[in-house]
């Protein structure tokens, strides 16, 4: 699974970063970002993460 961002949707609230902090954290441009090298799969809450984003910026 590869998580991807889009940054024109994303309203920056961190929910993602919350739930799912070993793949997406907060950018200095106050959005969320994928952390590089970071495994989905192994971290299991990427798609609670996606899920859970009120704007639905978050694709799996």
């Amino acid at each position: 699974m590869n998580p991807v961002v889009d940054h024109d949707l994303c309203i920056g609230c961190g929910l993602c970063a919350e739930l799912c902090p070993e793949v997406f954290e907060m950018g200095d441009d106050d959005l969320a970002h994928v952390i590089d090298g970071a495994d989905c799969d192994a971290a299991g809450c990427c798609e609670e993460a996606a899920d859970s984003c009120p704007v639905e910026a978050i694709s799996l």
